[in-house]
């Protein structure tokens, strides 16, 4: 029994289908082509943090929750507090000014990372309770404080947040040494759900 050749031209085309099937797959499988979405909610807030420093117990919104250690003491020669956590539930705003508008409080910790220079990483809920918004916005990240503005990741929530994902910018917008700071937050939602 004696089969038919195949026809080289058959070969090509077929050869040419299946490169372009796999062009196709791998652009799919790498994200290649995709468009992002724009934010279905965006913000701007401002965190203000007042750390206690020995005297401002009536003001102070953030404590040091650890002793220095050998480590840290010398690491703050060159002011970055390795190895130190700091706990804060501090009053956020809708406007620059610690007597604007609240419209959320920050309650987290941020503890230095960084020996070489001054870095911290963030865990905070952002809790709501407005008229504008209620619930939570859940951020977490490395904030890269040499840096004019840093992204850390909005990895959740709950209430008018229900799962939100998304981005927060921070720009250092105050400090007053070590005790005061402010940062600006934009923050960009692109998971967002109708509860």
């Amino acid at each position: 029994m004696q089969g038919h050749a195949p026809s080289s031209k058959f070969i090509v085309i077929s050869s040419i289908a299946v490169m372009l099937l796999l062009g196709q797959l791998a652009g799919v499988a790498h994200g290649g082509g995709r468009q992002r979405n724009p934010p279905c909610k965006e913000m701007t807030v401002y965190y203000h943090n007042i750390l206690y420093d020995g005297t401002n117990t009536a003001n102070a919104t953030a404590a040091f929750a650890t002793q220095p250690t050998l480590l840290s003491r010398s690491a703050s020669i060159n002011d970055t507090y390795f190895g130190e956590i700091v706990v804060f539930d501090d009053p956020v705003t809708a406007g620059p000014a610690l007597a604007s508008e609240p419209v959320a409080r920050a309650q987290g910790f941020f503890f230095y990372d960084k020996k070489e220079s001054p870095n911290a990483w963030f865990a905070f809920s952002l809790v709501f309770n407005s008229t504008a918004h209620r619930g939570t916005l859940n951020l977490m990240g490395a904030d890269l404080m040499a840096e004019k503005t840093r992204d850390i990741s909005v990895v959740g929530g709950t209430g008018d947040f229900f799962m939100a994902r998304g981005v927060a910018t921070l720009r250092t917008d105050s400090y007053e040494g070590l005790y005061y700071f402010r940062l600006q937050m934009d923050i960009k939602l692109y998971d967002c759900y109708d509860v």
